[in-house]
């Protein structure tokens, strides 16, 4: 097992490098000068541009500002914004428990109704409750959750005036967006948890265990249920890094606070440093959480650890 968590770790700070590198050259492919957005159309002199480019680097070789990048990023030194000259790294703090906390609702959210209605689709199959189950996955996988998220904030906010369609203050104020990204998760879960139950239920073992004499219950839930969520907790952990990488959209449709917006507003304002400071903070949230579901996938099925 310690082998297993070795590997995944190199892997891990493989990833997060190579997404650095990724992040650095498209931001430096970017059109727009920083030096000119942090001067903000104030009158400077050549001398005054070039002293400013100096001094941010930028007038080092692509390799040499790529180097430097790297390790500033390495060693939690993210640099100062252009827009406020504020430190990136305190303002990202700031926004990250909320984010963190819609993700974690949301993933609930997600798994929750995933694995319910996936479950009770194999073990139903071709009823009604199988049916809706397929809508709702159908729903969840298709529309866009902007589209899905405003037409929420039309039913409950405008025209039922249960929730409030905006803000971050609050527990109602969670509800809409988390039930937003929530659809979009369970969507891809309710369908992985379907088919993997109903391969499980036409495998030999299943019919032994009914010939055995074994109650039906605890054929399905003990035994087959078991087996057919190995595969889903791959997809539950892709899932969770997926909603941290929509609340970019859903914090700016239902204005709350959290890195997505954070980001959104760096994006337009060309504020490259909170850019690339974000990115590297989600990158590494997201391959945290894709190791855990590695050695739990691991610790569930032996033969994933046998194989490594």
């Amino acid at each position: 097992m310690a082998g297993v968590i070795v590997q995944r770790l190199l892997t891990s700070v493989s990833v997060i490098i190579g997404a650095l590198v990724l992040v650095f050259f498209i931001l430096y492919l970017l059109p727009g000068d920083p030096v000119l957005i942090m001067l903000a159309g104030a009158p400077a002199s050549p001398e005054t541009v070039q002293n400013l480019r100096h001094q941010l680097g930028l007038d080092q070789p692509v390799w040499v500002q790529l180097g430097t990048y790297l390790w500033d990023m390495l060693r939690g030194d993210f640099g100062r914004s252009l827009v406020s000259d504020d430190p990136v790294l305190p303002k990202i703090w700031e926004q990250f428990p909320a984010t963190a906390l819609l993700t974690l609702v949301s993933s609930c959210v997600a798994v929750a109704l995933g694995v319910v209605l996936g479950v009770l689709s194999a073990i139903h199959k071709g009823r009604a409750i199988d049916l809706i189950a397929r809508i709702v996955s159908l729903f969840g996988i298709s529309m866009p959750t902007f589209w899905s998220g405003i037409l929420l904030i039309l039913i409950f906010s405008v025209q039922l005036q249960w929730l409030p369609a905006m803000g971050s203050e609050g527990v109602r104020t969670l509800i809409l967006p988390a039930l937003t990204l929530g659809l979009v998760g369970a969507g891809f879960i309710v369908r992985m948890v379907r088919n993997s139950m109903l391969e499980v239920l036409g495998e030999p073992f299943i019919v032994t265990l009914r010939s055995k004499g074994l109650p039906e219950k605890v054929v399905m839930y003990r035994h087959a249920l078991r087996n057919a969520l190995i595969p889903a907790i791959t997809m539950v952990g892709i899932q969770i890094g997926e909603l941290m990488a929509g609340a970019v959209v859903i914090e700016t449709v239902f204005s709350r606070q959290g890195i997505g917006r954070l980001l959104a507003d760096a994006i337009t304002a060309k504020d490259l440093p909170v850019v690339q400071g974000v990115v590297f903070f989600t990158a590494i949230a997201y391959v945290v959480v894709n190791l855990f579901v590695d050695i739990s996938y691991s610790i569930v099925d032996p033969r994933v650890r046998r194989s490594s």
